[in-house]
């Protein structure tokens, strides 16, 4: 019984400072190869609706412009673009 509380004490903060590390790794890895944050993208994607479990439709921003796509498991499809809405509305 001895033998295994030592253990616990001391196989249990060790299981936590690798999660712990392993959290301060991937939000390093992120700022490092991800976007930074507060840098604005030239592409957002303003709205989503899922038709079915393999088929969603999308309205993405892109350089003023609202594209309209079909995302399936085959790719991106473009269905019809419009100027982009002013953000009041």
């Amino acid at each position: 019984m001895i033998w295994y509380i030592i253990k616990l004490v001391i196989l249990l903060p060790l299981i936590g400072a690798l999660i712990w590390g392993s959290l301060k790794l991937m939000q390093k890895m992120q700022a490092k190869y991800g976007a930074a944050p507060g840098s604005s993208k030239a592409v957002r994607v303003v709205e989503t609706t899922m038709l079915s479990p393999t088929l969603k439709l999308a309205v993405i921003e892109f350089h003023g412009r609202e594209i309209l796509v079909s995302a399936s498991r085959n790719g991106l499809v473009r269905l019809a673009e419009a100027p982009a809405r002013e953000s009041g509305e």
